[in-house]
């Protein structure tokens, strides 16, 4: 991935948003590299979808700056809108004309001669396996070849930063999962992506970098294995031949805890190999054998838990 540009494909300082007595965001931050994923999570009504909103020039901010694609949102509009490419969370693709039909409109919006449009939805359509139904009415696609057809017409005007808001919201397994690799593709050829999902493994499998928004305030940030180092409850699960190995490390390493397995420890850690290096340097010293050795440490679920609370309205789905 790109990620030495000087310039950030998204730069927001401070921004601010209400309605009315209710704040939706309450002066955000953010800063995303160009060539790079950038997750922003948060349960329903923390103000995901409001922030795209903004960052894509479809609704005013009450205050702060936000640059995208080098241009302010506010001052150069336009100029923001040839840069970016929006894909909502459900697919706005139109259902009585067929998959090349629906390009070929886009096509014409971006104002592309009728040769190049073409040549375009060509190129996109087997980009995203849709060829074979290219012809074919979209009200006959599954939700799969939905999104991903979504997802093409909004490449037609080659963004070059792309909001992808719950881009997989209702699909099946693998159709997610084709998504997720239409998604690190576009990303090796420079593309920024801008991902809000509900989806916790869609972030963790994704982004190079995560933001939790609660109630219109920026949380925590940083990579998937930063904000879970964050949690308490990292662990190194020891598993020994027999109870004299156990009863060994025991006598060395002290603050450890039993396992439901009688030949197993958890050793406390923070998840950082400088941890793991010093405990296998002290069982070495020692002399002290061991069969099995795993690091355990928080997934995005309880991060996500710890950061915003453990109601039920603000639990996100991670399956």
């Amino acid at each position: 991935m790109t990620t030495g540009q000087s310039q950030p494909a998204i730069a927001v300082t401070g921004l601010r948003k209400s309605y009315g007595d209710h704040v939706v965001l309450d002066g955000i931050d953010l800063n995303v590299p160009q060539g790079t994923v950038f997750s922003l999570l948060g349960a329903n009504g923390a103000g995901k979808t409001t922030t795209v909103k903004i960052l894509s020039t479809l609704i005013g901010a009450d205050g702060g700056e936000v640059r995208v694609a080098g241009h302010d949102v506010t001052r150069e509009a336009d100029a923001v809108r040839a840069a970016i490419g929006v894909t909502g969370q459900f697919s706005a693709v139109d259902n009585l004309l067929t998959g090349r039909e629906n390009l070929l409109m886009m096509a014409d919006l971006h104002h592309l001669a009728r040769g190049d449009g073409r040549r375009r939805a060509a190129y996109l359509l087997d980009q995203f396996d849709l060829v074979d139904a290219a012809g074919k009415p979209v009200s006959t696609y599954s939700g799969g070849m939905r999104r991903r057809l979504d997802l093409a017409m909004t490449l037609v005007g080659s963004p070059r930063v792309i909001f992808l808001d719950e881009p997989t919201t209702g699909l099946d397994p693998r159709s997610r999962r084709a998504m997720w690799q239409i998604v690190r593709d576009l990303v090796a050829t420079g593309v920024t992506i801008f991902l809000t999902t509900q989806y916790l493994e869609e972030a963790d499998e994704l982004a190079d970098r995560i933001a939790v928004l609660d109630h219109g305030r920026l949380v925590a940030e940083g990579t998937a294995d930063e904000l879970k180092r964050r949690i308490p409850g990292s662990h190194i699960r020891l598993r020994f031949a027999d109870s004299r190995g156990v009863d060994a490390a025991v006598r060395v390493l002290g603050q450890v805890s039993r396992d439901n397995d009688g030949l197993a420890l958890r050793v406390p850690g923070d998840g950082s190999l400088r941890s793991l290096e010093t405990l296998i340097g002290r069982l070495r010293e020692h002399a002290i054998e061991v069969d099995e050795l795993s690091v355990h440490t928080p997934d995005l679920d309880d991060v996500f838990l710890a950061l915003t609370g453990n109601s039920d309205n603000q639990k996100v789905a991670s399956r």
